[in-house]
């Protein structure tokens, strides 16, 4: 029986016709000078895919061995080719251009976008990081937005774990239309779900602006009264999607064992590791095995 587009499997490794077709066309070329790579980017792509998986320690990477019986490569310069993609900003472009290839097949459902937060818990120090007093740890935050078929639209925003995700939601939101923007995909009368945390003026007026609609729980805030105005729009049965949805996707970032947890000192290797977490998530619909 085929799967659903919401059940298909998630990759945690590429072919190299689906390297060739979603990943090689954004990592850097081959240098025409100096000392050349003794692994393929898709075999580097590949033992990170296996790190982020299994969530092992680098130096437990399961290397293979060549004709000598020695390792093809150490781990630390797997770790290196992380860095490298990652200052380069392909992990991003890889993000954002799964975004694309679902917009060309016609997967992606933007008559809704469901938005939230979630937070990770630092097993270790480093940047970036703050005392969530609601979840009792130390860690990080993101705010991510999906559509109705679970696709992560844009790359989140990320900040230390005690800031509130309201103000966060600007950031993300100009992602979520830069996005739109670069592979055409028309967003107007689209309706943007959110929770209660994310109910102010501010945001409401950044999402009518944009010519989109918010679907916000109001959040009263200890009012005892109504508050008064115009009834402002809101629908539970969409609101209710965010289960199945948002939820459902940060359900499907613990498959990638090493978000469990942070233990990435430099927050930039963390988001790294996340936002290519999502755009495996994305690339579901075509890497089903």
């Amino acid at each position: 029986m085929k799967k659903t587009q919401q059940c298909q499997e998630i990759p945690t490794n590429l072919t190299i016709q689906q390297f060739n077709e979603f990943i090689l066309p954004h990592v850097p070329p081959e240098a025409r000078r100096g000392r050349k790579r003794k692994l393929s980017w898709y075999a580097l792509i590949n033992y990170i895919l296996f790190f982020l998986h299994t969530g092992c320690p680098w130096k437990s990477l399961p290397i293979n061995k060549d004709e000598h019986g020695k390792p093809e490569i150490h781990y630390s310069r797997v770790r290196a080719a992380l860095v490298l993609l990652t200052s380069l900003g392909v992990i991003t472009a890889i993000l954002t251009a799964s975004v694309a290839a679902l917009h060309r097949a016609g997967l992606l459902n933007t008559r809704v976008l469901h938005g939230d937060g979630t937070s990770t818990a630092a097993k270790k120090g480093g940047d970036n990081l703050g005392r969530n007093g609601h979840k009792h740890h130390k860690g990080d935050k993101v705010v991510a937005f999906c559509d109705r078929n679970c696709n992560v639209i844009a790359p989140f925003v990320a900040a230390p774990g005690n800031r509130n995700e309201s103000p966060l939601f600007l950031d993300g939101f100009q992602h979520v239309k830069e996005v739109a923007k670069s592979i055409g995909l028309d967003l107007s009368q689209t309706i943007v779900s959110l929770d209660g945390a994310y109910d102010s003026s501010r945001n409401r007026k950044a999402i009518f602006n944009a010519g989109m609609i918010p679907n916000i729980r109001e959040n009263r805030r200890g009012r005892k009264k109504t508050k008064r105005g115009r009834k402002r729009f809101f629908d539970q049965a969409i609101f209710k999607e965010r289960f199945r949805t948002i939820e459902r996707v940060f359900a499907w970032e613990d498959k990638f064992k090493r978000l469990l947890l942070r233990f990435e000192r430099i927050s930039a290797l963390h988001y790294a590791l996340k936002t290519l977490a999502y755009a495996m998530i994305n690339l579901r619909h075509f890497c089903t095995t």
